[in-house]
């Protein structure tokens, strides 16, 4: 854990913390709140679904107490919720990873958030998020590490109210892969199953543009896990 997250989590306790889902004081997700979160993960394509997605995996449906947790951690910078969000991210991951050899090494790739907004929150949420994925993964003993590779070219605006068209014209060739990143990886894990991670999959215009550019430097993605998916989306 992070000094700043320390930090925050001693202000949470000493400021008094309620949790986002219930309002009752004392913690940030109280125990009874935290045993309804979603426990098993299922695929959730997008309608329509971006040509060439890979299987996309969520935990839960953005909405009610898991739209909190997110909400609370992204706009309200909760830092004491990246645990639970971690470890729904984890259940999509795990489910995402079904099938393949128990010794086989695992990238967790998060979605690159704007400078912008980094610069605004303090903080990148998803980037946070998916170390914490990382974590509850190994834990359970597989081989998981997470690499940053991915970057936002200037010119990407906010995606908030945009239908699914107006989604992927304003992403269409707007993330990149450096090099820099990439030797890096090729070095730690020559040979991984790398899954693409956000917090929540709307259109999948993210999620594919993300897998885009990882594709274009040669590399092969498994699935994309996030922690939640829209209303709008179902099950195929």
């Amino acid at each position: 854990m992070s000094p700043t997250t320390l930090r925050d989590a001693a202000a949470d306790l000493i400021l008094g913390a309620r949790c986002v889902g219930c309002d009752r004081p004392g913690r940030l997700l109280c125990p009874g709140c935290a045993a309804a979160l979603p426990s098993a993960a299922r695929v959730v394509w997008p309608t329509p679904t971006p040509t060439g997605l890979a299987p996309p995996f969520a935990a839960g449906e953005y909405a009610d107490l898991v739209r909190a947790l997110v909400i609370g951690l992204k706009e309200r910078r909760l830092l004491g919720l990246t645990r639970p969000l971690g470890t729904l991210l984890a259940q999509a991951a795990r489910a995402a990873l079904h099938g393949v050899p128990a010794g086989d090494a695992v990238v967790l790739v998060p979605v690159p958030s704007r400078p912008a907004s980094v610069r605004q929150r303090g903080f990148d949420s998803t980037a946070a998020v998916t170390r914490q994925a990382a974590r509850v993964l190994r834990a359970h003993g597989s081989d998981v590490t997470t690499a940053r590779l991915l970057r936002t070219r200037p010119g990407v605006v906010d995606q908030a109210g945009l239908d699914a068209a107006a989604r992927a014209a304003n992403l269409a060739g707007s993330i990149t892969c450096p090099a820099a990143g990439l030797a890096r990886l090729a070095r730690r894990r020559p040979r991984a199953q790398v899954i693409v991670c956000d917090d929540v999959i709307t259109t999948g215009a993210t999620a594919r543009e993300a897998q885009r550019a990882l594709e274009a430097v040669g590399l092969t993605v498994r699935a994309v896990a996030c922690v939640a998916a829209t209303a709008r989306k179902s099950a195929r």
